[in-house]
């Protein structure tokens, strides 16, 4: 059954089972509850289609995903290493943090006019590096309000978040098992 909030889950219930498949293009992510099952779906599947099977997954849509004992890890070093190339940063100096405290933003900044279409395309970059990075997501929520009027001061600002992803290329979200799981938030008063 197609899923109704997102247009590229499958998901198929047997009993008690469970069998769900992701489809991007032409790469398929299937996982369930009960490997018989996952199984049978595969091999109706290469009946129909020409298709390999990967086994574990390890990459998926721009994301690594690393499984063993400790639990499951996600990142993104690939994808943040092909963002520094693409705006030649690859040799940059890392920041060990994302802005000032002091940055103030506003549309006009009294700063020079950029090309937008190079700041837009940065932007997106790191937009979808928070998929795995919610470090980085306050500043590029601040950042992308200026999309239509990108100015020095702004893509100063996106470099040296790219300055703080080359040293944060490690960074990503680690799922594990536990037994007593305890929920704990913390906010700030601004």
């Amino acid at each position: 059954m197609k899923s109704l909030s997102e247009s590229t889950l499958y998901v198929k219930r047997a009993n008690k089972n469970i069998v769900i498949v992701s489809l991007y293009v032409d790469d398929l992510l299937v996982t369930g509850s009960n490997a018989t099952l996952i199984e049978q779906f595969k091999k109706e599947m290469t009946r129909v289609f020409e298709m390999i099977d990967l086994r574990a997954m390890a990459f998926f849509l721009g994301m690594e995903i690393k499984q063993n004992q400790q639990g499951i890890f996600i990142c993104q070093m690939k994808y943040a290493k092909e963002i520094l190339k693409k705006f030649q940063m690859e040799e940059c100096k890392p920041m060990s943090t994302l802005m000032g405290q002091k940055e103030k933003f506003c549309k006009e900044d009294g700063t020079e006019k950029v090309e937008e279409t190079n700041y837009r395309s940065l932007i997106g970059c790191l937009m979808y590096l928070t998929i795995i990075r919610p470090d980085i997501l306050h500043a590029m929520i601040i950042l992308s309000r200026f999309l239509h009027c990108a100015s020095e001061l702004y893509l100063k600002v996106a470099k040296r978040v790219l300055r703080y992803v080359k040293g944060t290329l490690d960074h990503g979200i680690l799922f594990q098992q536990s037994q007593d799981f305890q929920f704990l938030g913390f906010s700030d008063s601004d």
